[in-house]
Protein backbone atom coordinates (compact mmCIF):
# COMPACT_ATOMS: atom_id res chain seq x y z
CA UNK A 1 0.00 0.00 0.00
CA UNK A 2 3.00 2.16 0.59
CA UNK A 3 4.97 1.49 -2.20
CA UNK A 4 1.62 2.15 -4.38
CA UNK A 5 1.24 5.41 -2.41
CA UNK A 6 4.55 6.54 -2.89
CA UNK A 7 4.59 5.96 -6.59
CA UNK A 8 1.27 7.56 -7.38
CA UNK A 9 3.26 10.64 -5.55
CA UNK A 10 6.06 10.45 -7.97
CA UNK A 11 4.18 9.71 -10.83
CA UNK A 12 1.79 13.52 -10.17
CA UNK A 13 4.81 15.40 -9.33
CA UNK A 14 6.94 14.14 -12.14
CA UNK A 15 3.98 15.51 -15.02
CA UNK A 16 4.45 19.50 -13.62
CA UNK A 17 8.44 18.64 -14.48
CA UNK A 18 7.86 17.02 -17.25
CA UNK A 19 5.50 20.09 -18.18
CA UNK A 20 7.68 22.75 -17.06
CA UNK A 21 10.72 21.38 -19.27
CA UNK A 22 8.51 21.63 -21.95
CA UNK A 23 7.48 25.03 -21.72
CA UNK A 24 11.25 26.14 -21.06
CA UNK A 25 12.48 23.85 -24.31
CA UNK A 26 9.59 25.68 -26.41
CA UNK A 27 10.51 29.20 -24.73
CA UNK A 28 14.45 28.63 -25.75
CA UNK A 29 13.29 27.76 -29.16
CA UNK A 30 11.29 30.81 -29.51
CA UNK A 31 13.75 33.27 -28.20
CA UNK A 32 16.04 31.91 -30.15
CA UNK A 33 14.53 32.23 -33.44
CA UNK A 34 13.92 35.86 -32.68
CA UNK A 35 17.04 36.72 -31.89
CA UNK A 36 18.29 34.92 -35.61
CA UNK A 37 15.17 37.24 -37.41
CA UNK A 38 16.76 40.76 -35.61
CA UNK A 39 20.55 39.55 -35.48
CA UNK A 40 20.13 38.13 -39.59
CA UNK A 41 19.47 41.31 -41.15
CA UNK A 42 22.77 43.07 -39.18
CA UNK A 43 25.05 40.30 -40.03
CA UNK A 44 24.08 40.37 -43.51
CA UNK A 45 24.84 43.94 -43.95
CA UNK A 46 28.66 43.40 -42.25
CA UNK A 47 29.25 40.30 -44.61
CA UNK A 48 27.75 42.11 -47.78
CA UNK A 49 30.41 45.10 -46.82
CA UNK A 50 33.68 43.08 -47.05
CA UNK A 51 32.85 41.51 -50.69
CA UNK A 52 34.52 41.81 -53.89
CA UNK A 53 32.25 43.58 -56.48
CA UNK A 54 32.37 40.42 -58.72
CA UNK A 55 31.16 38.46 -56.29
CA UNK A 56 27.48 40.55 -56.40
CA UNK A 57 27.37 39.64 -59.59
CA UNK A 58 28.25 36.36 -59.93
CA UNK A 59 27.16 34.53 -56.38
CA UNK A 60 23.74 34.64 -54.83
CA UNK A 61 23.32 37.61 -52.63
CA UNK A 62 22.98 34.88 -49.18
CA UNK A 63 26.82 33.67 -50.17
CA UNK A 64 29.71 33.92 -48.09
CA UNK A 65 31.99 36.47 -49.05
CA UNK A 66 35.20 34.57 -50.17
CA UNK A 67 37.91 37.26 -48.98
CA UNK A 68 37.74 40.68 -46.74
CA UNK A 69 37.17 43.14 -49.43
CA UNK A 70 37.72 46.20 -46.72
CA UNK A 71 38.20 48.37 -49.73
CA UNK A 72 34.98 49.27 -50.13
CA UNK A 73 35.54 50.83 -46.23
CA UNK A 74 38.14 52.94 -47.79
CA UNK A 75 36.26 53.64 -51.32
CA UNK A 76 32.73 54.61 -49.02
CA UNK A 77 34.88 56.96 -46.79
CA UNK A 78 36.95 58.81 -49.44
CA UNK A 79 34.98 58.58 -52.97
CA UNK A 80 31.50 58.40 -51.63
CA UNK A 81 32.54 61.40 -49.10
CA UNK A 82 31.60 59.39 -45.83
CA UNK A 83 33.86 61.31 -43.70
CA UNK A 84 32.01 64.94 -45.02
CA UNK A 85 29.06 63.56 -44.02
CA UNK A 86 29.71 61.49 -40.58
CA UNK A 87 31.50 65.34 -39.89
CA UNK A 88 28.60 67.05 -40.88
CA UNK A 89 25.89 64.23 -38.46
CA UNK A 90 28.61 64.99 -35.78
CA UNK A 91 28.06 68.95 -35.84
CA UNK A 92 24.54 68.85 -36.14
CA UNK A 93 23.89 65.62 -33.32
CA UNK A 94 25.89 66.99 -30.19
CA UNK A 95 25.16 70.01 -30.20
CA UNK A 96 21.21 69.45 -30.68
CA UNK A 97 21.40 66.48 -27.77
CA UNK A 98 23.21 69.22 -25.42
CA UNK A 99 20.84 72.01 -26.07
CA UNK A 100 17.36 69.13 -25.69
CA UNK A 101 18.79 68.06 -22.69
CA UNK A 102 20.04 71.41 -21.01
CA UNK A 103 16.60 72.93 -21.59
CA UNK A 104 14.06 70.31 -21.24
CA UNK A 105 15.82 69.33 -17.67
CA UNK A 106 15.31 73.22 -16.74
CA UNK A 107 12.06 73.45 -18.20
CA UNK A 108 10.69 70.10 -16.17
CA UNK A 109 12.60 71.32 -12.92
CA UNK A 110 10.64 74.82 -13.18
CA UNK A 111 7.51 73.44 -14.42
CA UNK A 112 7.39 69.84 -12.11
CA UNK A 113 9.79 71.24 -8.64
CA UNK A 114 9.04 75.54 -8.34
CA UNK A 115 5.79 76.72 -7.95
CA UNK A 116 4.20 79.96 -9.82
CA UNK A 117 1.42 80.92 -11.67
CA UNK A 118 1.09 79.32 -15.21
CA UNK A 119 3.08 76.58 -14.78
CA UNK A 120 0.10 73.45 -15.68
CA UNK A 121 -0.54 76.07 -19.04
CA UNK A 122 3.08 75.80 -19.88
CA UNK A 123 3.03 72.23 -19.63
CA UNK A 124 -0.23 71.72 -22.07
CA UNK A 125 1.82 73.97 -24.53
CA UNK A 126 4.38 71.56 -24.18
CA UNK A 127 2.42 68.47 -24.65
CA UNK A 128 0.55 69.90 -27.54
CA UNK A 129 3.79 70.16 -29.59
CA UNK A 130 3.74 66.47 -29.49
CA UNK A 131 0.45 66.59 -31.42
CA UNK A 132 1.80 68.47 -33.92
CA UNK A 133 3.12 66.18 -37.29
CA UNK A 134 6.47 66.48 -38.27
CA UNK A 135 4.86 66.88 -41.75
CA UNK A 136 2.59 69.33 -41.69
CA UNK A 137 5.38 72.19 -40.83
CA UNK A 138 7.99 71.03 -43.24
CA UNK A 139 6.55 73.48 -46.00
CA UNK A 140 6.17 76.44 -43.17
CA UNK A 141 9.50 76.22 -42.04
CA UNK A 142 10.65 75.43 -45.55
CA UNK A 143 9.65 79.02 -46.36
CA UNK A 144 10.83 80.44 -43.02
CA UNK A 145 14.20 79.11 -43.70
CA UNK A 146 14.51 80.56 -47.33
CA UNK A 147 13.41 84.38 -46.14
CA UNK A 148 15.78 84.39 -43.25
CA UNK A 149 18.84 82.30 -44.97
CA UNK A 150 19.01 79.20 -43.14
CA UNK A 151 18.02 76.75 -45.76
CA UNK A 152 21.69 74.56 -46.78
CA UNK A 153 22.36 75.74 -43.28
CA UNK A 154 23.60 73.31 -40.20
CA UNK A 155 22.14 75.59 -37.60
CA UNK A 156 18.84 75.19 -39.25
CA UNK A 157 19.24 71.85 -38.56
CA UNK A 158 19.99 72.20 -35.26
CA UNK A 159 17.09 74.85 -34.73
CA UNK A 160 14.22 71.95 -35.71
CA UNK A 161 15.66 69.06 -33.95
CA UNK A 162 15.64 71.35 -30.72
CA UNK A 163 11.90 72.47 -31.39
CA UNK A 164 10.64 69.01 -32.08
CA UNK A 165 12.89 67.18 -29.05
CA UNK A 166 11.46 69.49 -26.47
CA UNK A 167 7.62 68.85 -26.12
CA UNK A 168 8.62 65.19 -25.44
CA UNK A 169 11.35 65.28 -23.30
CA UNK A 170 10.17 68.69 -21.27
CA UNK A 171 7.06 65.84 -20.29
CA UNK A 172 9.36 62.64 -19.98
CA UNK A 173 11.50 64.72 -17.61
CA UNK A 174 8.37 66.01 -15.30
CA UNK A 175 7.42 62.26 -14.66
CA UNK A 176 11.17 61.90 -13.91
CA UNK A 177 11.30 64.64 -11.24
CA UNK A 178 7.83 63.68 -9.48
CA UNK A 179 9.54 60.46 -7.15
CA UNK A 180 12.25 63.05 -5.93
CA UNK A 181 11.61 63.94 -2.15
CA UNK A 182 11.04 67.67 -1.62
CA UNK A 183 12.00 67.92 1.68
CA UNK A 184 15.80 67.27 0.18
CA UNK A 185 15.95 70.27 -2.16
CA UNK A 186 13.86 72.46 1.37
CA UNK A 187 16.62 71.02 3.31
CA UNK A 188 19.52 72.66 0.92
CA UNK A 189 17.34 76.17 0.48
CA UNK A 190 17.85 76.25 4.34
CA UNK A 191 20.65 75.62 4.37
CA UNK A 192 21.94 78.40 2.14
CA UNK A 193 21.95 76.71 -1.41
CA UNK A 194 20.33 78.59 -4.39
CA UNK A 195 18.05 77.09 -6.86
CA UNK A 196 21.09 76.94 -9.17
CA UNK A 197 22.71 75.23 -6.74
CA UNK A 198 19.52 72.51 -5.64
CA UNK A 199 19.23 72.25 -10.02
CA UNK A 200 23.11 71.29 -10.43
CA UNK A 201 24.20 69.47 -7.18
CA UNK A 202 21.04 67.50 -6.10
CA UNK A 203 18.69 67.12 -9.54
CA UNK A 204 21.07 66.43 -12.07
CA UNK A 205 22.84 63.69 -10.68
CA UNK A 206 19.44 62.08 -9.18
CA UNK A 207 18.53 62.34 -12.81
CA UNK A 208 21.45 60.88 -14.37
CA UNK A 209 20.09 57.51 -15.85
CA UNK A 210 16.98 59.29 -16.93
CA UNK A 211 18.86 61.91 -18.76
CA UNK A 212 20.88 59.01 -20.21
CA UNK A 213 17.90 57.33 -21.62
CA UNK A 214 16.56 60.40 -22.88
CA UNK A 215 19.98 61.30 -24.40
CA UNK A 216 20.17 58.25 -26.38
CA UNK A 217 16.63 57.89 -27.96
CA UNK A 218 17.05 61.57 -28.79
CA UNK A 219 20.19 60.64 -30.65
CA UNK A 220 18.55 57.64 -32.71
CA UNK A 221 16.07 60.49 -34.10
CA UNK A 222 18.41 63.13 -34.91
CA UNK A 223 21.41 60.25 -36.25
CA UNK A 224 18.66 58.57 -38.35
CA UNK A 225 16.78 61.05 -39.12
CA UNK A 226 16.30 61.61 -43.52
CA UNK A 227 12.99 63.79 -43.77
CA UNK A 228 13.88 66.74 -42.28
CA UNK A 229 17.58 66.73 -43.94
CA UNK A 230 16.78 66.01 -47.27
CA UNK A 231 14.29 68.82 -46.95
CA UNK A 232 16.76 71.69 -45.47
CA UNK A 233 20.08 70.85 -46.88
CA UNK A 234 20.33 70.18 -50.92
CA UNK A 235 25.00 70.48 -51.16
CA UNK A 236 26.64 67.95 -50.92
CA UNK A 237 29.61 69.28 -48.44
CA UNK A 238 26.63 69.94 -45.57
CA UNK A 239 24.64 66.35 -46.36
CA UNK A 240 24.48 64.19 -43.17
CA UNK A 241 24.96 60.66 -43.27
CA UNK A 242 21.24 59.52 -43.95
CA UNK A 243 21.00 61.69 -46.58
CA UNK A 244 24.64 60.98 -47.88
CA UNK A 245 23.26 57.47 -48.41
CA UNK A 246 21.02 58.41 -51.31
CA UNK A 247 24.12 59.64 -53.29
CA UNK A 248 25.55 56.66 -53.83
CA UNK A 249 23.37 55.61 -56.48
CA UNK A 250 25.15 56.29 -59.36
CA UNK A 251 23.62 57.71 -63.25
CA UNK A 252 21.04 55.49 -64.69
CA UNK A 253 20.39 53.88 -61.27
CA UNK A 254 23.63 52.11 -61.13
CA UNK A 255 24.86 51.35 -57.81
CA UNK A 256 28.17 50.24 -56.31
CA UNK A 257 27.04 47.53 -53.70
CA UNK A 258 30.30 47.26 -51.56
CA UNK A 259 30.91 50.49 -51.06
CA UNK A 260 26.99 51.07 -50.57
CA UNK A 261 26.77 48.49 -47.41
CA UNK A 262 29.92 49.94 -45.87
CA UNK A 263 28.87 53.22 -45.48
CA UNK A 264 25.70 51.71 -44.28
CA UNK A 265 27.51 49.28 -41.70
CA UNK A 266 29.50 52.57 -40.86
CA UNK A 267 25.88 54.48 -40.01
CA UNK A 268 24.56 51.51 -37.95
CA UNK A 269 27.55 50.46 -36.31
CA UNK A 270 27.67 53.95 -34.14
CA UNK A 271 24.01 53.02 -32.85
CA UNK A 272 24.63 49.67 -31.97
CA UNK A 273 27.91 50.03 -29.99
CA UNK A 274 26.01 53.01 -28.14
CA UNK A 275 22.98 51.07 -27.00
CA UNK A 276 25.17 47.91 -26.18
CA UNK A 277 27.16 49.86 -23.51
CA UNK A 278 24.32 51.86 -22.11
CA UNK A 279 21.65 49.44 -22.02
CA UNK A 280 21.64 48.63 -18.41
CA UNK A 281 21.68 52.85 -17.71
CA UNK A 282 18.34 52.97 -20.25
CA UNK A 283 17.10 50.17 -18.35
CA UNK A 284 16.97 51.73 -15.16
CA UNK A 285 16.36 55.32 -16.31
CA UNK A 286 13.07 53.53 -18.32
CA UNK A 287 12.29 52.08 -14.79
CA UNK A 288 12.68 55.14 -12.34
CA UNK A 289 10.12 57.18 -14.78
CA UNK A 290 7.53 54.79 -14.21
CA UNK A 291 7.77 55.33 -9.92
CA UNK A 292 5.04 56.85 -9.16
CA UNK A 293 4.93 60.01 -6.51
Amino acid sequence: MATTTSQHIGTTTAAPQRRLSFTKIVMTVLIGLLLVIELYPIVWLLLSSIKAPDEFNLRPIYALPDSFHWQNYVDAWTRGNMSIYFRNSILVTFPSLLLIIVLSVAAAFAIEIMRWRGRNTVLLIFLAGIMIPLQMVLLPLFTIYYKVGLLNNLLGLILTYIAFGLPLNVFLFTGYLKPIPREVLESAIVDGASIYQAFFRIVLPMLMNAIITVALTQFFFVWNDLILSLTFISQTNLRTIQTGLLSFVGQYGQREWGPTFAAISMSVIPTLVLYMLLNNLVVKGLTSGAVKG
